[in-house]
């Protein structure tokens, strides 16, 4: 697939924030509203382990402001925030930032063990700040002027929408000087990229980061942002989600056809390839959060569990995030991972399949049933050849594959491939004989390419179930 045309900064296109997708892990899927700073270092010392394979994002997501993240509703979740109307940490869960230095003491601890430190916010101002009509720190403005109160987000009462004014820009400013100050990396914009989409705050957001002079990576939340949106987004941030949120399951059934929460893996196959051509130099569409291994003590949704999705599911999940460049964020809590789990984080060769400079594409191979199997292919960078397949089982019983290694987007010739889940060998071969489990894959790097003396004798083939 052809590559957009896409406009992108001088700044950003010398040295992008984000060369690479983010990995990392957000406390979401585990916590919830409700983690505190002992069990956020918990995670931390772990992900530490981890960072060799590229893991380094260390996230916390909504309600680090709430003094009691278990309320029903905004005035029993009392929110923390300063004399300016910035939400700041609570200081009885966040102990550290009792001193009145906010995030900056956990910052400098999570870069002292060589990662990077990361906020969730959901876009706005605080109602408080504006019912008090606070000061606006650093301009002679107030809260009032800087409110949309008609660009409320329909599912946290929490904040008004900021209005598209020197006021609104001056309140976004003085966030993200703030979080520059504290030593942000990463800052995860809810409630932005679509229900509704908020050009002019993603503006707001962007230009504030640009003056607080610090790299910190721009993630637009929730979705599914809408192609419409492409270069605006790509622009001005380097994550945008591409779908509503993803939980543990292969497929949800919905209430109504246009309610596609949550997820489960299935779509991602079309959602990625409809946002593929929007992929790499320093943007990144974002098909949300890794929902494995332990789910535990208080997820965002559901009950507390273990990770629903089987075994098969878990590496066809990582794959396709990998081999389609997504950024990859774990939910699971990492104090509780469990050998499945720890075998899908510590696949060296996997992480650098969605690490490495190169592009990952699908492929609409001749006689392939696209409910049944589907194709990508990557190719590293300086090369024009493929040298990496995933072959995809979408249905519910094992799937056996013959075909040339041309139809599934590799090159002629009798290649040696090794599979990057088991290392198994594959013995040379001009054409694929495999078995994919049910909602499993087939993740094959080319170990050695011989090339053919001529080309093989091609005939129409097709997956076949059995």
């Amino acid at each position: 697939m052809a590559c957009a045309h896409v406009s992108i900064g001088t700044a950003q296109a010398a040295q992008p924030v984000a060369i690479a997708p983010p990995m990392g892990w957000n406390s979401w899927d585990a916590y919830g509203f409700t983690i505190n700073e002992g069990q956020f270092k918990a995670n931390a010392e772990t992900l530490e382990q981890l960072k060799r394979y590229g893991w380094r994002y260390a996230v916390i997501d909504e309600g680090w402001y709430m003094r009691n993240p278990s309320g029903d509703k905004l005035e029993t979740r009392d929110y923390q925030m300063d004399g300016h109307g910035l939400l700041i940490p609570d200081s009885q869960r966040f102990p550290s930032s009792a001193d009145g230095q906010g995030f900056k003491p956990l910052a400098d601890w999570i870069h002292a063990r060589g990662l990077k430190f990361g906020l969730h916010i959901v876009r706005g101002i605080p109602k408080q700040a504006v019912e008090n009509n606070l000061p606006i720190a650093g301009s002679d403005f107030r809260a009032q002027d800087a409110a949309d109160k008609a660009a409320t987000c329909g599912w946290d009462d929490g904040d008004y929408g900021v209005a598209d004014n020197p006021a609104g820009q001056a309140y976004y400013d003085s966030m993200l000087r703030q979080y520059a100050e504290w030593g942000l990396d990463f800052l995860k914009v809810d409630c932005i990229s679509d229900h509704p989409y908020r050009s002019s705050e993603i503006r707001q957001i962007a230009e504030a980061i640009r003056k607080s002079g610090r790299p910190i990576v721009l993630s637009l939340s929730p979705g599914p942002t809408q192609l419409s949106h492409a270069k605006e987004v790509r622009e001005q941030a380097q994550m945008w989600r591409i779908a509503n949120d993803l939980w543990d399951g292969w497929s949800f059934t919905h209430d109504h056809p246009e309610d596609d929460f949550p997820n489960g893996v299935r779509p991602f196959f079309d959602y990625l390839a409809a946002w593929n051509s929007w992929t790499g130099h320093g943007g990144w569409p974002d098909a949300d959060m890794l929902p494995v291994g332990s789910l535990r003590p208080h997820p965002g949704l559901g009950e507390p569990r273990q990770s629903r999705l089987t075994a098969d599911e878990a590496r066809t999940l990582f794959s396709l995030w990998a081999i389609a460049r997504s950024p990859m964020i774990l939910g699971s809590n990492l104090t509780q991972l469990d050998a499945d789990t720890r075998m899908l984080v510590n696949n060296a060769a996997v992480a650098d399949l969605n690490q490495r400079a190169g592009a990952g594409r699908p492929v609409l191979a001749p006689g392939f049933d696209k409910d049944k199997l589907r194709v990508w292919v990557s190719t590293p960078g300086g090369s024009m050849r493929p040298d990496t397949v995933a072959v995809f089982n979408l249905t519910n019983e094992p799937l056996t594959v013959k075909a040339p290694w041309t139809d599934l987007g590799l090159s002629a010739g009798r290649l040696h491939l090794r599979d990057l889940w088991t290392g198994e060998r594959l013995a040379a071969s001009a054409e694929a004989d495999l078995v994919v489990a049910p909602h499993g894959v087939k993740l094959l790097k080319v170990a050695q390419f011989v090339e053919a003396r001529r080309s093989p004798a091609r005939s129409p083939h097709k997956p076949e179930g059995r």
